[in-house]
């Protein structure tokens, strides 16, 4: 959390405006700061650190000019503010432009442009989505609530995995070609093989059975394997 003020960083700001050929003023009519070169009006808003204030001051200045900045203190590194590249993205698709104070002990403050105000239209991703919908369809229903994660999510896999997992709950110890025939699924033998959450374990050749870990799945989702 940076300990500067936002006085702090309105002269290296404003130097680094007055040498693009703006004439810079500060505190008027709300704004912290306003350039000017010849048309072009410019409005900066500054804070010691991002937050929702600096942001909805930012929308509020775009009434006045399609220019307007935020400008914060620079992160030291990535590891010190691991929010940076989504405080960069935020101010994108917001149309707002971004400036980074960088301070030393024995020079004077680096100002970096992050991103120029401009509009911002997103690119879709068909696959992303194609893996939604794809998602969205495997599974038999509702286990999951939104925003709640005090358990696993119930992706489609897990409840598939616990259609395998059930099976050998009631049946023993089985061939991954029988597990397969009575749960239509075809890659039973993949999960049975892969056994990604240790479920399951090989007790002989071609014959699996149900770990005690496997037994705590069905327990701890008796509410999906009920729906089965």
């Amino acid at each position: 959390m940076s300990t500067r003020k936002e006085s702090d960083l309105y002269a290296p700001v404003k130097a680094f405006l007055e040498a693009q050929g703006y004439a810079v003023r500060g505190e008027v009519h709300d704004c912290d700061l306003v350039a000017v070169r010849g048309e072009q009006v410019l409005v900066v808003e500054l804070k010691a650190a991002f937050n929702l204030a600096l942001v909805l001051q930012g929308i509020a200045r775009q009434r006045l000019t399609d220019n307007v900045y935020v400008a914060v203190e620079a992160p030291r590194t990535q590891r010190s503010e691991p929010r940076w590249t989504e405080v960069r993205e935020l101010c994108r698709r917001l149309g707002l432009g971004l400036l980074a104070v960088l301070f030393f002990e024995r020079k004077s403050p680096l100002v970096q442009v992050v991103c120029d105000p401009e509009p911002y239209t997103p690119r879709r991703s068909p696959k992303k989505r194609t893996l939604l919908l794809k998602e969205f369809h495997r599974r038999t229903g509702d286990h999951n609530t939104g925003g709640v994660t005090r358990r696993p999510i119930v992706t489609a896999y897990r409840e598939e995995a616990l259609r395998v997992a059930l099976y050998l709950r009631e049946h023993g110890p089985s061939a991954p070609k029988a597990v397969a025939g009575a749960t239509a699924l075809a890659k039973a033998a993949a999960f049975l093989q892969k056994d990604y959450y240790g479920w399951f374990e090989r007790v002989a050749k071609g014959i699996y059975q149900l770990t005690p870990k496997g037994e705590q799945a069905l327990t701890l989702y008796a509410d999906v394997v009920a729906d089965h």
